[in-house]
């Protein structure tokens, strides 16, 4: 691990604490060149390829999630803590699926989900880009469902 200061290439663990709503664990580190401290996280990034709309594959990155969400909820009443927090929550659920391979479909599905029940603007936002509404017709069907309405 380098140093974010002095970039020295070693440094020694002086604390570790596991951070189980983040499926994390804290370490303190200090640098052998500097002597500054500083704390890093380690996370798990489950091993499972996400089968994209044009065919290709690619490793799940929770950050990209994060990325996702993050677009979804600015200018909304969620926070980042909560967006982290429901990419933790999301990224259990894929893993507690026990599957190699999840279609894009899959996550956004999942997603918009969790984004109906958090925030109804971040829902629509997200449902905008990710259903690729073609009409306004379509965005005020998605505004009627997440509204409470039935859809005509």
């Amino acid at each position: 691990m380098k140093c974010p200061y002095c970039y020295h290439e070693e440094t020694k663990v002086t604390d570790s604490r596991t951070i189980v709503e983040m499926n994390a664990i804290k370490r303190r580190r200090e640098c052998f060149d500097c002597g500054r401290r500083f704390t890093t996280f380690e996370t798990v990034d489950p091993v499972i390829q996400v089968h994209k709309r044009d065919g290709s594959y690619e490793e799940f990155v929770q950050q990209k999630l994060i990325a996702g969400l993050d677009a979804a909820c600015r200018h909304t009443s969620v926070s980042h803590s909560q967006v982290r927090t429901l990419a933790d929550k999301i990224t259990m659920e894929l893993m507690d699926r026990h599957v190699r391979e999840i279609s894009t479909k899959e996550i956004g599905e999942l997603v918009m989900e969790h984004l109906r029940e958090l925030d109804q603007v971040a829902y629509i936002r997200f449902a905008c880009v990710y259903r690729r509404f073609k009409d306004i017709h379509e965005l005020k069907d998605a505004i009627d469902l997440v509204a409470g309405k039935e859809s005509v």
